[in-house]
């Protein structure tokens, strides 16, 4: 296993802070055996918890253009129509994917296609479960337009721990099934604009994983 390039700079500067922090500790309180164990023993949980948010597995790249994988691992938490009104402009099946602070949290792209459009848009940090957070939210927009035509939007949100949405892709960008496209810190959301004549694959409550859990099927 990886660790993803958004991490690497926080965990240097991290182990850099909390060495120092020990090492202070030592020479200040040098007697004081139980505190210094305790303060190693939650540096330690500290250093892994932020090691293990950062994790960046390898998977089995998908290749199906008939299937819609999810693009972020988490739980599926809404499946409803909705009517995308920024871009598509037309009803669609929303399938919410909310990301924990323990799940990866690399995304990927869920189909292989052409990158029509891109926009991020400056928000709030509503929780990631609340109904405005979709549209009110720090987010970015994507819509991918696959090899047969029909567009596919996926939205990036931020919540209230994940304050920083990174993306790897710009207008006009092929997007491969699988490939990575972005990445958010600490928990959040990312919502998918499927087609009304797909068939969903997934339940609420499911748990997904991105670029492995296929979430629809396109019509044939």
């Amino acid at each position: 296993m990886t660790i993803h390039k958004e991490g690497k700079s926080l965990l240097f500067w991290t182990l850099i802070v909390l060495a120092a922090i020990n090492i202070g500790l030592h020479q200040a309180f040098p007697e004081k055996d139980m505190l210094l164990n305790l303060v190693l023993l939650g540096s330690i949980i500290l250093y892994l918890a932020i090691l293990q948010f950062f994790r960046n597995p390898a998977i089995p790249l998908p290749d199906d253009p008939h299937l819609i994988y999810a693009p972020a691992d988490g739980k599926v938490v809404a499946i409803e129509k909705t009517f995308e009104e920024e871009y598509l402009r037309e009803e669609r099946i929303q399938v919410s994917i909310f990301m924990s602070p323990i799940n990866v949290h690399v995304n990927r792209s869920p189909i292989t296609g052409i990158l029509k459009y891109f926009k991020y848009h400056p928000g709030k940090y509503l929780v990631a479960w609340h109904p405005k957070s979709s549209t009110d939210n720090e987010r970015t927009s994507l819509v991918i337009e696959h090899s047969s035509g029909i567009q596919l939007m996926v939205r990036q949100i931020a919540g209230a721990m994940a304050r920083r949405i990174k993306w790897y892709v710009g207008e006009g960008d092929p997007l491969v099934q699988g490939h990575e496209f972005g990445f958010i810190k600490f928990g959040s959301r990312v919502d998918v604009f499927i087609p009304t004549d797909a068939e969903i694959l997934v339940d609420i409550d499911q748990v997904a994983r991105a670029g492995i859990t296929p979430l629809a099927r396109f019509k044939s």
